[in-house]
C-alpha cells in the first residue's frame, strides 16, 4: 500500500507539472499579446479574426496585412477561448520567431503568414504528443509530422496544440492532464472529440484553420457540435507520418488527417496547400494526386443519394429536419435526389468497426492504460476485455432486454479472452465496401447526403453513448471522404418533438440519448456530405453547394 501510495503521488506530481506548463503557456500568450498591443495600439484585432481564410491569406500575400498583426490577433483570441473553454494545451513559443522570419521572407506559399492550430496527437518538434496519457509527458517529438512540415513550407505558422480525450477513442474531450474542454457555444455541452480542442478553438474564432484526425468521427463530431466545417479525407490521401494513433496497428477502420475551418472554401484552400509536391516527396506512401480544381469548381447538377436514418440510432427531430430541408433546397437548385436504403448498420458497427478496432480482444489498447490513474470513462470496456467468457455469456443473456449495445458486444464474442487472428472469411470489410459501392453505382450517384449526430450532447454523455458513432464510423469502415456542414439551429418545435423520442430499441441507451439531446435550442445541427474514395474535391464541391444554399 505504501509503494502504491508513493507511486500515485509521483503520478500526481507529473499531472501537476503538466497543468503548470499549460498555465505558463497561457501566461506567455497573454504577455506576448499585451506587448504587441502596447507597440501597435491602432491595430484592430477583431476585424482581422473576422476575415475568412481565403481573404486573410490574400491580404497576407499582397502585403496589405503584416504577418505579426494576424498572428497576435489570433493569439489574443485563442487566449480568450482557452480561458473560456480550456481548449489549448500548449503555446508553441517558437512560433513568434517564425513570424519574425516571415516578415523578412519573400511572400511564398498558399498559406503565407497564416497561423494554424494542431491537435495534441500530431507531432510538432520539441513538443509532447500526450494523447492525455501521463506516460507520454516529457517525450518531445524529434521532428514535425509531415502535415506540419508541408504547411510550414506553404508559409503557415503552427501556434498552439489543442486538447483531446484520453486515448482519442471518445467523442468527448477530457483527460486527467488538462481536464474537460467545453463547447464555446454552450459551456454545459461537449465540443465533441477526439479533435475537441480544435473544434472549440476554431468554432469560437480562436484559430482560422485547425488540423485534426478522424477514426470514427473525430473531425466531424467537433465540427458539427461547434457549428463549423470539416472534412475527413480518404485514409491515405494525406500523410499520417508523425501522427499518433489511439489504437496502434489496426487497419480495419481507416484513420485520416484533415482540416477544420469556418467555411468550405477554407477547407479547399488547406487541401490545395497540402496536396503539393512537398507532401508526396516527404511521404512516398501518399499517392501523388494534386488537388483537382476542375472537379471542385464544376457547376454540373449532381445526382445525390440521401437517407434520414440508419435505423440503428434514431435521429433527433433536428437531425431529420436538417436532412429534409437540405434535400428540398438541393432539389429546388436543380439537383436530383435519390433515396438510399441502409441495411444491417448494427452488424457493420459491431462486427466491422468495433471488432476491427479491437481485433486482439482489446488487449493492446488496455495495455496503453497501464500505469495511468484513470481510464477515460472506459470502465465497461476494461471489464469486458478482462472478464472470463462464461461471465460474458451470462451477462449477455441478462442484459439483452435492457441494453442492446452491451448484449451485442458480448453475443458477438468481440472481447474473447483468446481472440483468433482475423482472416478474410471471419472479417470481410472489403466485401461490404464493394456491396455498398455496387448499390451506389446502381443508383448512378455522384455523392450522398446523410444525417450527422446532433445537436451537441451534454458533457459526460458521450462516455455513456459510445455506439452513437454509427452515422460517422460507417464512412471510416468504408474509407470514403466525408465532410460536415452546419445547416440549421435547434428550434423550440424540435425540442417539443424530442419529448416523443423513443428510439428504435426503447432501451436504456435510447432513453439516455434523448436526455443528452435535451435543452439544445439555438445549437447548430449539421449534415454529412459523402463521396466515393479519392474524390475529396467532389465531396468539397457538394459541401460548398449545401453551404451556399
Amino acid at each position: 500500500l505504501l509503494l502504491r501510495w508513493r507511486r500515485r503521488r509521483a503520478l500526481w506530481r507529473k499531472v501537476a507539472e503538466a497543468q503548470e506548463r499549460q498555465e505558463r503557456s497561457l501566461v506567455r500568450m497573454e504577455t506576448a499579446v499585451q506587448r504587441f498591443r502596447e507597440q501597435h495600439p491602432s491595430v484592430h484585432m477583431a476585424s482581422i479574426v473576422s476575415l475568412p481564410l481565403p481573404e486573410l491569406s490574400k491580404k497576407l500575400r499582397d502585403g496589405s496585412l503584416p504577418p505579426d498583426h494576424v498572428f497576435y490577433a489570433y493569439v489574443g483570441k485563442a487566449l480568450q477561448l482557452a480561458t473560456e473553454t480550456n481548449c489549448i494545451t500548449e503555446f508553441l513559443q517558437e512560433s513568434e520567431n517564425q513570424v519574425r522570419k516571415a516578415k523578412r521572407m519573400e511572400k511564398q506559399g498558399l498559406l503565407y503568414g497564416v497561423p494554424f492550430s494542431i491537435k495534441d496527437s500530431i507531432d510538432c518538434q520539441g513538443h509532447d504528443s500526450t494523447l492525455g496519457f501521463i506516460k507520454n509527458l516529457n517525450k518531445p517529438a524529434a521532428e514535425d509530422s509531415v502535415v506540419v512540415q508541408v504547411l510550414k513550407r506553404q508559409g503557415a505558422i503552427p501556434f498552439v496544440k489543442t486538447n483531446v480525450p484520453q486515448s482519442l477513442i471518445s467523442y468527448d474531450c477530457k483527460n486527467l492532464l488538462f481536464g474537460q474542454t467545453r463547447n464555446p457555444l454552450m459551456y454545459t455541452r461537449t465540443p465533441g472529440g477526439s479533435s475537441g480542442g480544435e473544434g472549440a478553438l476554431v468554432g469560437g474564432g480562436g484559430s482560422v484553420l485547425g488540423i485534426g484526425t478522424d477514426v470514427g468521427g473525430s473531425l466531424r463530431f467537433p465540427a458539427a457540435f461547434c457549428g463549423i466545417c470539416a472534412i475527413k479525407p480518404t485514409g491515405k490521401r494525406l500523410s499520417k507520418r508523425g501522427v499518433m494513433s489511439g489504437v496502434v496497428g489496426q487497419k480495419a477502420v481507416a484513420a485520416a488527417v484533415g482540416p477544420l475551418a469556418k467555411d468550405v472554401e477554407s477547407l479547399a484552400l488547406c487541401l490545395r496547400a497540402l496536396l503539393s509536391e512537398d507532401m508526396f516527396s516527404l511521404d512516398s506512401t501518399v499517392p501523388p494526386l494534386p488537388f483537382n480544381e476542375e472537379v471542385y469548381s464544376s457547376t454540373k447538377p449532381l445526382r445525390i443519394g440521401y437517407y434520414e436514418t440508419d435505423f440503428f440510432t434514431m435521429p433527433s427531430p433536428a437531425m431529420r429536419r436538417a436532412v429534409r430541408q437540405t434535400k428540398q433546397l438541393l432539389e429546388e437548385a436543380g439537383h436530383t435526389l435519390v433515396p438510399f436504403e441502409l441495411t444491417n448498420v448494427d452488424y457493420v458497427i459491431f462486427n466491422y468497426c468495433v471488432r476491427g478496432l479491437f481485433a486482439d480482444g482489446g488487449s493492446s489498447f488496455v495495455k496503453k492504460f497501464k500505469g495511468e490513474m484513470e481510464r477515460g470513462g472506459m470502465g465497461l470496456f476494461f471489464w469486458l476485455a478482462k472478464a472470463p467468457n462464461w461471465l460474458k455469456t451470462l451477462l449477455c443473456w441478462i442484459s439483452k432486454p435492457f441494453v442492446r449495445s452491451i448484449s451485442f458486444y458480448l453475443s458477438q464474442r468481440l472481447w474473447d479472452s483468446a481472440p483468433t487472428p482475423l482472416t478474410t472469411s471471419s472479417f470481410p470489410p472489403q466485401d461490404f465496401c464493394h456491396q455498398f459501392i455496387a448499390q451506389w453505382k446502381k443508383l448512378n450517384l455522384d455523392v450522398m447526403l446523410c444525417p450527422m449526430l446532433g445537436p451537441a450532447l451534454g458533457i459526460g454523455y458521450p462516455a455513456k453513448l459510445s455506439v452513437a458513432v454509427s452515422y460517422t464510423m460507417l464512412y471510416n469502415a468504408l474509407d470514403f471522404p466525408a465532410g460536415v456542414v452546419p445547416v440549421t439551429l435547434v428550434t423550440d418545435e424540435d425540442e417539443e418533438q424530442l419529448k416523443g423520442y423513443k428510439g428504435y430499441y426503447r432501451d436504456w441507451w435510447d432513453r439516455t440519448l434523448a436526455k443528452a439531446f435535451h435543452g439544445s435550442v439555438g445549437m447548430p445541427v449539421a449534415v454529412q456530405c459523402v463521396a466515393l474514395p479519392w474524390q475529396e474535391e467532389l465531396c468539397l464541391r457538394f459541401m460548398k453547394e449545401v453551404e451556399t444554399l
